[in-house]
């Protein structure tokens, strides 16, 4: 076997689909299908079961994925470190559909400036924070941008970017917009804006109101956490989200959590990163530090 067929076996195994892969992979279709072929023949096993609709992992696929991510992860660390051009490699990164607290394009571009061999994608998840942090652990991303509880995050390396509390955003007309803080049990009863199952934010409010034995309703779910507060000034519902996050657009007031409930921005990656990976955190690291001496 060489590297490029584990490359190509590693693209199709994600996107179960050879025409992305070859796509991904900058390479046609029967280039893609005759690598894997040629693994399967070396290896004496079949890594996927076709049908003219579907691609799934073989058994043996299953097997073979995660430690083929480890020989190629194994690689770039080889031509990094013969290498007197610098980190070379590809670096996969979650995000969020909107990080505009974050300056992602300024903190990548100077990446970028440092590091300029290693290839970046960045996507986003349908599940959020939840199907991050599962790409994650699953090789199928190396870095991602989260908001889940530090408890939801056990055996993965977490640095945290920010922290911040939640407030509770209402229209101006509602009843106790002329207050100036408010408890969950304040907020019982009533209908909410909130972004999808498993967004990190959604995540961590929506236990603060298990523990408090209060019962909520979602009836407008948007998929951008910026945006929430948006909809709470259409008059749809009220929403809690992150302070951080926040932008109070006319018509509406934000208002403190009493008790606070709070709510951490993190990146995480798996034990033991990749050069480019260890890059990337030290890079964040050094921002959170200077932010933190600022």
């Amino acid at each position: 076997m060489d590297t490029r067929q584990l490359e190509y076996f590693v693209a199709v195994a994600e996107e179960l689909n050879f025409t992305r892969a070859a796509a991904r992979m900058f390479a046609v279709q029967s280039t893609v299908s005759a690598g894997i072929r040629a693994l399967e023949t070396d290896l004496g096993t079949t890594l996927f079961v076709r049908s003219t609709k579907s691609v799934a992992l073989s058994p043996a696929g299953e097997l073979l994925l995660p430690e083929a991510r480890l020989a190629l992860e194994a690689i770039d660390r080889v031509r990094t470190a013969s290498s007197s051009a610098g980190i070379r490699g590809r670096l996969r990164v979650g995000i969020f559909t909107n990080v505009g607290f974050v300056d992602l394009p300024g903190l990548f571009g100077e990446f970028h400036a440092l590091h300029p061999l290693v290839d970046l994608q960045l996507g986003a998840s349908a599940s959020g924070s939840t199907g991050l942090a599962d790409d994650v652990r699953r090789g199928r991303v190396d870095v991602a941008f989260m908001g889940l509880p530090i408890q939801d995050l056990a055996g993965l390396e977490v640095l945290t970017l920010a922290e911040t509390r939640f407030v509770a955003v209402l229209p101006l007309g509602h009843p106790l917009a002329f207050r100036t803080s408010v408890t969950l049990r304040d907020l019982a009863d009533q209908k909410f804006v909130d972004t999808p199952p498993g967004f990190g934010n959604r995540v961590v409010i929506e236990r603060a109101f298990a523990e408090a034995g209060i019962n909520r309703v979602v009836g407008t779910v948007v998929s951008d956490l910026t945006e929430v507060p948006r909809f709470v000034a259409a008059d749809l519902g009220i929403a809690v989200v992150p302070e951080l996050s926040l932008v109070t657009p006319p018509g509406t007031v934000a208002l403190r959590l009493e008790p606070a409930v709070d709510w951490r921005l993190s990146v995480i990656s798996r034990p033991n990163p990749s050069p480019a990976v260890a890059a990337l955190l030290g890079l964040f690291a050094d921002r959170v530090t200077s932010v933190s001496a600022g």
